[in-house]
């Protein structure tokens, strides 16, 4: 398993959870940046990603939906804030209806990912994710975030061993 700390801080309403890829920071921007590659891993195993509108820069957006094992979809989208290569990338997250509209019923948060490089050949990713009040962590937490991150960051290393086309 790839992660190496899961940090959850109530009263700062945040969760960051550090994974490490034998793999350089250039090497793992691209499974943010290449959709297609986004697809394999964002979501746990059991919910595979489409991503139907991809664009990271900032004033961008990222819209998908992750198919559960009994055929429903459930929509989500990001707003890009802020996007340095191969080292940052900020945006907000949340829930959408199956027409791509945000679902407000459902806590939007704002995601913060940096890559560092450790060592020559590999990276430690993290990604915090900051909540808009101490009840939507808790709401998103029982929800299984914790379990469905760790469960989709582990689909990352196979990834990171295949040959890309550079």
């Amino acid at each position: 398993m790839t992660v190496i700390d899961v940090q959850q801080d109530p009263a700062g309403r945040t969760l960051k959870i550090s994974t490490r890829f034998d793999a350089p920071p250039a090497r793992v921007w691209q499974i943010w940046q290449d959709p297609r590659q986004l697809e394999r891993w964002w979501g746990p195993p059991t919910y595979p990603a489409t991503v139907i509108d991809h664009d990271l820069s900032p004033g961008g957006s990222v819209t998908y939906f992750m198919t559960s094992p009994e055929g429903d979809k459930h929509y989500g989208w990001w707003r890009v804030t802020s996007a340095e290569a191969p080292h940052r990338l900020e945006f907000e997250d949340g829930f959408a209806d199956d027409a791509g509209r945000p679902n407000l019923d459902l806590p939007t948060t704002t995601v913060r990912v940096q890559l560092t490089a450790d060592g020559e050949a590999a990276t430690v990713m993290t990604i915090e994710s900051n909540f808009p009040s101490t009840e939507a962590m808790e709401q998103m937490v029982a929800m299984g975030m914790v379990e469905g991150m760790s469960a989709a960051l582990g689909q990352i290393e196979a990834l990171l061993a295949e040959p890309t086309a550079d």
